[in-house]
């Protein structure tokens, strides 16, 4: 990955939230813009949608299931996971909230929402979503996957 112009497309996209967040709306804007050129692209942003806030609800799922699996062990380690467990949590609603935010605003109001419509390019778009892609945990134990 190219992490300079990952860092790049970071300051050039003002808002809050995290990187994670701060990329996914970057390229939904991109998909957004380029709707008219492609209408492909709109059930391509309706699919990142709905696989992020699956993706974030897994991940919350998770969490709270690891947390009762150290409930029932009683680990050393117990009060040091409960606080990432609930960072988890924290950062997955909030993630949440951003993605329904985006799912009730109408297309026409989210182009008025865009803060810079020359901020990513198609080379950008095609970086952010294998950055968010590898990201996923499938492409983290890609690796582990093909050694078995």
């Amino acid at each position: 990955m190219d992490q300079g112009s990952i860092a790049r497309i970071l300051k050039q996209v003002s808002g809050g939230g995290d990187e994670i967040q701060q990329l996914q709306k970057a390229l939904l804007d991109y998909l957004d813009e380029n709707t008219e050129t492609d209408a492909s692209l709109v059930f391509s942003r309706k699919f990142y949608i709905a696989q992020w806030f699956r993706d974030t609800t897994m991940e919350t799922e998770k969490a709270i299931k690891s947390q009762k699996d150290e409930d029932s062990s009683e680990g050393t380690h117990h009060a040091k996971d409960v606080e990432t467990t609930g960072q988890i949590m924290q950062r997955a609603e909030s993630r949440k909230t951003f993605l329904r935010s985006i799912i009730k605003t109408a297309p026409s109001q989210f182009s008025t929402l865009k803060m810079n419509s020359d901020t990513v390019d198609y080379e950008d778009a095609c970086l952010i979503v294998r950055y968010l892609a590898s990201m996923r945990p499938f492409a983290q134990s890609f690796d582990i996957y093909l050694t078995q």
